[in-house]
């Protein structure tokens, strides 16, 4: 007897491998691609045809042809590409007005290039005969396709049994514009005014938590913290009104991509049952950044965003302190002039001790996850994270704040965890935890289990896709 496949859509700014600015590409390139693993699922991915798409894949891509976007007032045109990898179709919605740019956001028409996406998101489901049994949809510049769906589009027969999830990878960007745009722009009758108005302006997240089916976020803890008003950034009675169909997740990492066994950007490639080439990786980490050569002095990193809620005024205020110990400080990450400038002047006051790189450097970035020893991330805030887990993956003990992903991906070494947690956001709790674990470091064997078990921790895809298998099966009921 053949099984019909559950039909599923995915409706995203951008996805790995082909355009990302973050996490969000991860999740979306590594979700898609583990449900279609399961062999349960016809799984589809839906994205702008960004100018900075990689020319690679571009020049690969099949033309299915063109349409007109109705956009309000507007009559828009829409071409369709389709792309199919690791079992996942992709189709590339092409507007040359709207994605012809450098650059993913910040533009200042934003409104309308992810107001266009979304209604060509539904048209494009009837040109290539595609109706999902959900249409998944992350973050604010795909909720309008979410809104279009649950107001305009629910009234046409093939449309109105999709159910619709809505997952946020981050609540501070909502996707906020003026009320009075919400017919001229969005074309969006304003007898839906109530599900979008908020704080006297349209907000596209909270329209779309509203009209969902159900709304998730990236791990359990956020899932709670997101209903306060020191994590909502302003949504949480919204939150907590609709918490009847709130769920979180926790992201998961694509382990065949991040394998210290195959990673072509390694000094040496090493495994978890066998980490005796990390010490390769740190010896010549340590040459290439100009640090003194020294196995037995740990390497603390950090690879972030340099911004304040990163945790870096913690860091500003204890880290000069941290530094009379026996350690070795490398950062990677670019950002606010603040912090750029805190690292470099770092790196100039104790340069055998602190070595700063202010880039984006993905190949810089592996060596650093495998020869680091301890990796630091005190986030004030943290949604997910996926840094500790490829710092752990690679073998290297994460040291973190407890909260959002952080806090449901790494527990505490004293309770036979997998790295170090602190729970209140004060810089001398960060440091009396960054000296218990260089205590550790000094316990060669104790640090080798320890180093052992952070590489060992179950991380993948398919622990996390499980879980949305779960989540959709019971919308769908």
């Amino acid at each position: 007897m053949r099984v019909t496949k559950k039909k599923l859509l995915f409706v995203a700014s951008e996805a790995a491998p082909f355009i990302a600015t973050g996490g969000l590409a991860e999740v979306v390139g590594s979700l898609s691609k583990a449900l279609a693993k399961t062999k349960r699922y016809d799984v589809r991915v839906i994205l702008p045809l960004y100018e900075d798409i990689r020319q690679d894949y571009r020049a690969k891509f099949e033309y299915l042809g063109n349409f007109n976007v109705n956009l309000s007032w507007r009559k828009v045109y829409c071409g369709v590409f389709r792309y199919v990898l690791d079992g996942v179709t992709y189709y590339f919605v092409d507007n040359e007005h709207y994605f012809k740019r450098h650059g993913l956001y910040g533009h200042f028409d934003d409104g309308e290039r992810f107001a266009f996406f979304g209604k060509a998101v539904l048209d494009t489901m009837g040109f290539v005969d595609f109706y999902p049994d959900i249409m998944h949809c992350h973050d604010w510049q795909a909720a309008p396709a979410l809104l279009y769906l649950k107001t305009e589009y629910c009234h046409y027969v093939n449309y109105r049994l999709i159910r619709a999830l809505f997952t946020i990878h981050n609540i501070e960007y909502q996707g906020k514009y003026d009320l009075g745009l919400l017919e001229n722009l969005f074309g969006i009758s304003r007898d839906y005014i109530n599900y979008l108005e908020y704080g006297g302006a349209i907000n596209l997240m909270k329209g779309a938590i509203e009209l969902s089916d159900s709304f998730s976020t990236v791990s359990p803890s956020y899932a709670q913290e997101i209903k306060y008003e020191y994590y909502a950034h302003g949504l949480h009675p919204i939150i907590r009104r609709n918490g009847h169909k709130l769920c979180g997740i926790l992201n998961g990492i694509d382990i065949d991509y991040y394998n210290p066994a195959t990673d072509k950007a390694l000094f040496a490639n090493y495994s978890a049952e066998d980490l005796a080439n990390k010490a390769i990786c740190k010896q010549e980490l340590q040459k290439m950044l100009n640090l003194p050569v020294n196995a037995h002095t740990p390497i603390l990193a950090m690879i972030t965003r340099l911004v304040a809620h990163k945790g870096l005024d913690l860091v500003k205020a204890v880290m000069e302190e941290a530094l009379q110990d026996d350690v070795q400080l490398v950062v990677l990450g670019t950002g606010e002039w603040e912090y750029e400038q805190y690292f470099k002047y770092l790196a100039g006051k104790y340069p055998d001790k602190v070595a700063a790189k202010i880039e984006f450097n993905s190949d810089l970035s592996r060596k650093i996850y495998s020869g680091a020893d301890l990796f630091l991330m005190p986030s004030k805030s943290e949604p997910c994270g996926l840094s500790q887990m490829i710092a752990s993956r690679y073998g290297t003990v994460a040291i973190v704040r407890e909260t959002g992903g952080l806090k449901d991906s790494i527990t505490p070494y004293g309770v036979g965890g997998n790295g170090f947690t602190f729970a209140n956001y004060n810089a001398h709790d960060m440091l009396y935890v960054l000296r218990e674990a260089l205590k550790v470091y000094r316990k060669g064997e104790e640090w080798s289990k320890l180093a052992f078990k952070a590489a060992t921790t179950d991380f993948s895809w398919s622990k996390s896709a499980n879980e949305y298998e779960t989540l959709y099966n019971s919308i769908l009921k």
